[in-house]
């Protein structure tokens, strides 16, 4: 069993399309974390929803994507930039895990803030990981660029 995930959230496809590229070149698990409550499908709309959760440190429940990491020890974790953080279902995720041990691989998509703080925030959340540089990228990141970060940690 290949023991490496690829946990992601995203609300426009962007963070998906690149974790499916991380899955397909490293074959990992793919796995995609959905909360209870829908993001609005407008960008405006959601970008407030998303503004009043993070300043609130809000922790949606997730129906989808929180089963257990134990059989895991290398794992890609993945968000879309919000504010210069990742997504509050990213931090539920965290919050919900014992990441003693593993190797965590953030990464994210943007429309222009690279990774802000998500790398940071990370490790705050996570203090007993270890962390490889993660890659950043705007929504049409390509193939050759995943397989060359992926070549510049080590892992291919």
């Amino acid at each position: 069993m290949n023991n490496t995930l690829i946990v992601y959230f995203s609300l426009f496809q962007n963070t998906a399309n690149l974790a499916l590229e991380i899955a397909i070149q490293t074959g990992g698990t793919l796995r995609e974390l959905i909360p209870d409550k829908n993001y609005s499908f407008d960008y405006n709309t959601a970008a407030k929803e998303a503004r009043s959760e993070i300043s609130r440190g809000f922790c949606p429940k997730l129906i989808s994507g929180n089963e257990s990491i134990e059989d895991y020890q290398t794992i890609f974790i993945g968000s879309p930039n919000w504010f210069k953080t990742f997504a509050p279902p990213v931090m539920s995720f965290l919050r919900q895990h014992d990441f003693a041990g593993k190797t965590i691989i953030p990464f994210c998509t943007h429309g222009g803030g690279g990774f802000g703080q998500i790398e940071n925030d990370m490790a705050k959340e996570c203090p007993k990981a270890v962390f490889l540089p993660g890659i950043e990228a705007n929504p049409s990141v390509e193939p050759e660029e995943v397989t060359n970060w992926l070549e510049t940690i080590g892992y291919k």
